[in-house]
């Protein structure tokens, strides 16, 4: 059996009386790729905030890896081995995604000496080798602000596995993305689950119908329902809540 990596129990997060999260029991393997929906409210985003520590629960426990987290530092929880990326993507613009890689490979740099001190050769195969996950080989030299948007979410995702964390909290990573653009993102996440526990938080259900392998479907706070994605799809609790009528068969929710 799997060892756990994230464990929540009856969690509760108020803000001036509203619960963001409201007794919310939650968890999930090593090595595993979950995908959390929900309607807007639903608590997802509140829900990141705690396990990275920008938000202490009012009651309940978050654990990583045995560990809780409760009252650590963001940059405590970092360290543990949590990385985020959020949904707006947080690249240096004017450096290039070799440069940008190479910043995030190595904590203790700036962006100063990204440029202008020479970068070791165990360093150089560790950015080229994410260049090539990442599909940006062919542009690891030019301006980052020139790359797509879909581009500049993959470099951010990069970013994050340079940081080697155990669990990858992705948020919403394909909003604004092509079709094409959003198929190889899907690609991305689900080769880097071959090494990695990865958390996806996403409204396009195209893009969940790709990769999800289990789904937690949120509401109110609250876990709704949780399996495999036909079968979420078609819970009743679901369809009222998030999906619609059953026939609208919606394309994102």
């Amino acid at each position: 059996m799997a060892a756990k990596i994230l464990e929540i129990e009856n969690l509760t997060v108020s803000f001036d009386g509203f619960k963001a999260l409201n007794q919310l029991n939650f968890d999930m393997d090593e090595g595993e790729l979950r995908v959390i929906i929900g309607p807007n409210g639903a608590g997802k985003t509140t829900f990141l905030d705690v396990i990275t520590g920008k938000v202490q629960p009012t009651e309940g426990r978050a654990r990583f890896k045995g560990k809780n987290l409760r009252s650590r530092s963001e940059d405590e929880i970092a360290r543990l081995g949590i990385g985020r990326k959020f949904q707006t993507p947080r690249v240096y613009l004017n450096l290039t995604p070799r440069e940008n890689l190479d910043l995030a490979c190595n904590r203790y740099k700036t962006v100063l000496s990204t440029l202008f001190q020479q970068t070791s050769a165990a360093e150089r195969r560790t950015v080229g080798g994410l260049l090539q996950v990442i599909g940006l080989t062919a542009k690891a030299d030019i301006t980052a602000g020139l790359l797509s948007h879909g581009e500049k979410q993959w470099l951010e995702i990069g970013m994050l596995v340079a940081q080697s964390p155990d669990l990858l909290l992705v948020d919403e990573p394909v909003a604004g993305l092509t079709d094409e653009e959003t198929e190889q993102t899907g690609e991305l996440l689900m080769s880097l689950a071959e090494s990695h526990s990865i958390i996806v938080i996403e409204h396009d259900m195209e893009f969940v119908r790709q990769i999800a392998r289990k789904v937690t479907v949120l509401h109110e706070g609250a876990l709704l329902c949780e399996g495999g994605i036909e079968e979420v799809q078609s819970d009743p609790r679901v369809i009222e809540v998030y999906l619609g009528k059953p026939e609208e068969s919606p394309q994102a929710a």
